[in-house]
């Protein structure tokens, strides 16, 4: 019965070694998509421990749970777990547990609804200030203008979903910047960025004291604006990138000695000025392997009493 502790061991020790090591690390800044997949083998590896922990306690606790876990298995693997009904701490480990994965998927659900109001809320306001002329029928056209004195330009998920750019992002742009802005909205559309920030931001405020949730939302909130420059970056160059993050910008004070929400838009353009190396390809496979391995460990420890009795 020692597989359900063997588990939350090892989703505790996920949940605080692989941040720590991820914030040591000097190569997340140059391959942010990378270290975007690994983040999420982390989590998933941690949702994976506490997710098999409750199925074996529950199976320990419950006589009926026991039959339909192991219904297939024969005696001898039954054996090697070593589940026997009665044990209290085992009923108030998978209770406990159910009530997490219940309450994670509440966050997740609210978190999805709250984006869909949100969405909506802004899809209003941009008919509003955007209207459609007399006779005009709703299109499939991907880019909205509009009036503004700020210069601004964001991706607004949906169907269809929008390019809305501001008219003073239009006259400040100039050349390939905007093209670079462009690219870099098209880059969180394509990767599905919004569904990385919903899940990080569910799982951070449904469990705001585990740190490894609320590392994993700032670092998504990050390195998607990171992998996102370097997909403009690759078609449109560097400079031309920085340039176009500074325009939009430098009339929010973000360059200034007070910190604003958009503090990270400094390190974001010295990050483009003066590139990092990448790693080689080979490396860069050797860290995509090792994360896919992450959640891997969990399935191998529940299942190791049951193949090694097989064998």
């Amino acid at each position: 019965m020692m597989v359900p502790a063997a588990l939350l061991l090892l989703g505790a020790l996920t949940a605080v070694v692989a941040p720590r090591l991820l914030a040591r690390a000097d190569w997340p800044d140059r391959e942010p998509v990378v270290a975007l997949w690994m983040w999420q083998c982390v989590v998933v590896a941690v949702l994976l421990c506490c997710a098999l922990s409750m199925t074996l306690s529950a199976a320990a606790a419950w006589a009926v749970v026991r039959g339909q876990v192991f219904a297939p298995a024969p005696r001898g693997v039954v054996e090697a777990y070593a589940l026997s009904t009665g044990r209290p701490w085992a009923a108030t480990a998978a209770v406990a547990l159910a009530c997490g994965g219940a309450w994670t998927a509440a966050m997740l659900v609210r978190e999805i609804v709250r984006a869909r109001r949100r969405r909506r809320l802004r899809r209003a306001q941009l008919l509003v200030r955007a209207p459609l002329l007399p006779g005009e029928k709703p299109g499939p056209d991907r880019l909205v203008v509009l009036e503004g004195e700020r210069p601004d330009a964001w991706w607004l998920p949906g169907t269809p979903p929008r390019l809305v750019i501001t008219t003073a992002a239009l006259r400040r742009l100039k050349g390939r910047q905007l093209d670079a802005v462009v690219a870099h909205e098209q880059g969180h559309a394509k990767a599905r960025h919004d569904w990385l920030r919903h899940c990080s931001a569910a799982l951070a405020e449904g469990f705001p004291q585990v740190p490894v949730f609320a590392a994993f939302r700032d670092e998504m909130h990050r390195l998607v604006e990171l992998a996102a420059d370097d997909m403009a970056s690759r078609r449109f160059g560097r400079l031309t990138t920085a340039l176009a993050l500074v325009e939009l910008n430098e009339d929010r004070g973000v360059f200034g000695p007070c910190p604003t929400p958009q503090a990270q838009v400094p390190q974001r353009v010295h990050r483009l000025l003066t590139p990092p190396d990448r790693l080689t390809a080979a490396r860069r496979l050797r860290l995509t392997a090792a994360a896919a391995l992450v959640p891997v460990i969990p399935v191998l420890v529940t299942f190791g009493p049951g193949l090694r009795a097989l064998g």
